[in-house]
């Protein structure tokens, strides 16, 4: 049979996907057997499976985030074996042998067929049944049977569904009741802080002693009387409390320690044993794993739960970009926007005026994610306020900054651009608030302007001064608006940017073309440059071009 792939999505899905053809591949574009468009960690073409021989083995594609064969980089084609795990983007994938049929039930009348000797039991028949264990001597099987009822109800209670809150008390009464305890507490680790979850009893004052030896040694610990014990016998948080024995386990999922159970029995001496520090032992490692498994799905939860939420957050924030671009007399044009997380800071629009003038606008806020995508839209909702009621572009300006001051964090800011076209005389006026100056690439495809005169960056300097710029576009002239996502796009393996240089030399060659094939044959050069990684931070390309 053909080996599988076991590929699970960030979400918690899992898809089987048989390795039939001799190379699968993988990545963002459509064009990838196994495409993953959503996936932004993805490069368009990120890895390959390809047969080799009797085997399989995984290659790299050249990915800018590289890609993962049992946690190790892959630098060349890694062999598979069965369970070998390749990690891409957000993707986990397990290699599996192919499946087959191993056991086959054979058709029998069940009503005729004679068990002989065969024994037939029940759980209950099981757990009623207690003539194999012998008591012996000092009650021996009394003890192990009582051990043996504390497992069985550890993990009846452990494979329910209980909330954690109600979990961890159940633990601590399953540990006190396990060994004849009188009291008992269940400490997690958070922030390598040990924080209380349930306790049985209080005022516990436990050695630091004790506490550090389960904790960074891994290790059960059974005192069986402290006033002989000369680690102990002269601590201060035995002697308050009269603890006479006490048991402290460590909650260990593997090598990893999350926390500890500890239990005593003040006043007197306990019968504790060492098969009850056994017990104790198996116990807390058991409820760590129920404990972690919670734990973690949780926190997968509250991942779907924010995926969910950036990608409501993603629409909305789309669907604030301008959809179509206006019908401005003699003026071609087209924009681009493509975060590099799911929302992102950078904003464009288009802005129709009642004398048939167009404005253009694009904006960078500095940083990325949700905060810089919140900023993104009170920027987007001021400036349509401001705009309903044009006046000069330096006024704008500096009542925008003073506004963006009012509600940007300190370590925040934002770089703008604003103009305005005429299609009566070609008229541009503008305004430059510390963006990347637009090219403006003459019909000649010779000449260049940078449309740089302005004022500072917004939402740092409250009184800060703008002036307003103007030029003109001519019939064949093309401007192009950019944040520096495009010109800070960086060669995988290099630290090589694309600048502003290259940029401008792609407009020139291009320049007598439309709007619109213009702005995707930068996008198209990008994409090429970054061999299809993730942009690193936002991109967005306005370009506007002057027909007659």
């Amino acid at each position: 049979m053909s080996p599988e792939l076991l590929i699970r999505t960030r979400d918690g899905g899992t898809t089987r996907v048989r390795l039939e053809a001799p190379v699968v591949t993988l990545g963002r574009s459509r064009e990838a057997h196994l495409s993953y468009p959503d996936d932004a960690a993805l490069s368009r073409h990120h890895l390959a499976f390809e047969k080799s021989g009797d085997g399989w083995v995984v290659r790299d594609l050249g990915s800018r985030n590289g890609t993962l064969h049992n946690k190790l980089p892959v630098t060349g084609p890694k062999r598979l074996q069965p369970g070998d795990r390749v990690m891409a983007g957000h993707l986990t994938i397990e290699f599996c042998p192919g499946s087959s049929e191993t056991v086959v039930f054979v058709d029998e009348d069940s009503t005729n067929s004679n068990l002989g000797k065969t024994v037939v039991s029940t759980l209950d028949d099981a757990l009623a049944d207690r003539a194999g264990i012998s008591p012996g001597a000092g009650g021996g099987g009394s003890a192990a049977w009582r051990h043996i009822q504390t497992l069985i109800r550890a993990g009846r209670e452990l494979a329910g569904h209980q909330p954690l809150s109600e979990l961890f008390q159940t633990i601590v009464d399953l540990a006190t009741d396990a060994v004849g305890a009188t009291r008992g507490v269940l400490m997690t680790l958070d922030n390598d802080q040990l924080a209380v979850r349930a306790a049985k009893g209080e005022a516990f004052c436990i050695s630091t002693a004790a506490r550090d030896r389960v904790l960074q040694d891994k290790t059960s610990l059974l005192v069986q009387d402290t006033a002989l014990d000369e680690a102990f016998r002269a601590r201060e948080s035995i002697l308050q409390q009269r603890v006479r024995s006490f048991m402290a386990v460590p909650l260990q999922t593997n090598e990893r320690v999350i926390g500890l159970i500890y239990v005593d029995v003040p006043n007197r001496l306990p019968d504790f044993t060492r098969d009850d520090l056994s017990l104790l032992t198996v116990l807390a490692n058991v409820a760590a794993v129920r404990i972690e498994r919670d734990r973690l799905n949780e926190v997968e939860q509250t991942e779907r739960t924010l995926l969910r939420e950036l990608e409501q957050a993603a629409e909305i924030q789309r669907g604030l970009l301008p959809g179509a671009p206006p019908a401005t007399p003699g003026l071609e044009v087209a924009g681009y926007n493509a975060p590099c997380r799911t929302v992102g800071g950078d904003y464009y629009d288009f802005i129709s005026y009642p004398n048939d003038s167009t404005g253009l606008v694009v904006a960078d806020v500095a940083g990325k994610g949700m905060a810089a995508a919140l900023l993104m839209s009170c920027l987007q909702a001021r400036v349509r306020l401001l705009e309903e009621e044009p006046g000069l572009l330096a006024d704008m300006a500096a009542r925008l900054n003073r506004s963006m001051i009012a509600c940007c964090p300190g370590n925040r800011f934002v770089t703008f651009f604003i103009c305005r076209f005429s299609p009566e005389n070609g008229e541009v006026l503008y305004c430059n608030a510390g963006h990347n100056a637009p090219l403006l690439i003459r019909a000649s495809g010779q000449d260049t302007d940078k449309l740089e005169i302005g004022g500072p960056i917004l939402g740092i300097l409250a009184n800060a001064r703008y002036q307003q710029g103007q030029c003109e576009l001519t019939p064949g002239d093309t401007l192009v608006l950019y944040s520096d996502g495009v010109t800070e796009a960086v060669r995988p393996g290099t630290e090589e940017e694309f600048g502003e240089e290259r940029l401008e030399k792609l407009v020139r060659e291009h320049h007598q073309e439309s709007a619109a094939t213009i702005l995707g044959t930068i996008v198209q050069t990008l994409e090429s440059w970054t061999s299809g990684a993730p942009p690193v931070d936002d991109i967005t390309l306005v370009v506007a071009r002057r027909v007659r």
